[in-house]
């Protein structure tokens, strides 16, 4: 048995001919789009929806607003726990590139913006269910997410991740639709107003055992704010484009798969307080199915259980008791 993981990655452009590989966890916001009769349409106009975000949001020197396109490379990690050259699908997360079409250069941006890993959906959708099974008070296993933070931040200090990007990721989700957010008097050029919770989520402490902090922010042109977790500074360590290259994409994102919240008819005021049973909100275009997502994450959870979980259970156990956190 090695005393290290090893992982491996690969990258699948993700454009109008895009389709889900068969190790893509199919709840994925990209992977959902990506299917049924109409799957080429919604990729395209979702594609549009971004570069028309992003030049919205870099609106110097582009009177046009057709300046930048956004390219996303989806990047696949796999994992070797035995060191035997056998590997499991652990995290997909996105890879953002800005064309700047007046000076035909291609910039690098944020890697992260969408999270997605098989070892969540098993923490989410099949312990913690079996945890809360026949009690009255929801609760948390002891350690929970443990595991999943520490293989998370192993990945951030592995020479494979180093090797393929220059800097640590951000990841943007959704605000929880069981918290109220309060506005603040900070704002960014760029992310916008800065709101703060009234408590933590589980997901914000999720994202903590995976070594990241977060900060809310509701950019101009939006009307609900963003949950941001990220490494060290998220205010100096990324430049304006590549901030925008996540706002543009995750924006698109929420607004098709949370309309209620990201494409309401009216914008967060003072206090805030989300609500996936807002009517006041506009659909757009894109085909998108919530039922079938919510149904597979469980199916996902337990083929993870099965194939992972169970199966190399000793040895992740001993390395999880003699992990050590890096520094970032």
């Amino acid at each position: 048995m090695s005393s290290d993981f090893t992982y491996s990655i690969k990258t699948i452009r993700f454009d109008e001919h895009y389709s889900p590989s068969n190790d893509t966890r199919l709840t994925t916001n990209f992977a959902n789009l990506a299917r049924g009769e109409v799957r080429q349409e919604n990729l395209r106009k979702a594609i549009n929806m971004i570069n028309n975000c992003f030049n919205s949001l870099a609106n110097w020197d582009n009177p046009n607003k057709d300046r930048y396109s956004v390219e996303i490379d989806i990047v696949h990690v796999d994992i070797d726990v035995e060191g035997n050259g056998e590997t499991f699908p652990t995290i997909e997360v996105l890879k953002t590139y800005i064309v700047d079409h007046h000076t035909n250069k291609r910039i690098e941006g944020i890697v992260g913006n969408n999270f997605s890993s098989y070892v969540r959906d098993y923490d989410f959708s099949v312990l913690l269910r079996k945890h809360n099974e026949g009690k009255d008070h929801f609760s948390v296993p002891e350690n929970y997410g443990e595991l999943h933070g520490k293989m998370f931040q192993d990945f951030i200090s592995s020479s494979a991740y180093k090797e393929s990007f220059s800097k640590p990721p951000v990841i943007c989700l959704s605000v929880s639709d069981n918290k109220t957010y309060y506005r603040t008097s900070n704002e960014h050029p760029i992310l916008g107003v800065e709101y703060t919770p009234n408590e933590s989520s589980l997901t914000e402490q999720y994202f903590k055992t995976m070594g990241m902090e977060v900060r809310y922010f509701m950019p101009e042109n939006s009307v609900a704010p963003y949950a941001f977790f990220f490494f060290g500074d998220l205010l100096n360590d990324y430049s304006t484009l590549e901030l925008i290259s996540t706002l543009s994409t995750m924006e698109t994102f929420q607004k098709i798969y949370r309309p209620e919240i990201y494409n309401a008819n009216s914008k967060a005021g003072e206090t805030y307080k989300p609500s996936l049973k807002n009517l006041d909100c506009s659909l757009t275009q894109v085909v998108y199915d919530r039922e079938e997502r919510a149904r597979l994450a469980i199916e996902q959870g337990k083929w993870c259980e099965d194939n992972f979980i169970q199966r190399h259970q000793s040895t992740l156990e001993k390395w999880a008791a003699n992990f050590v956190q890096p520094s970032f």
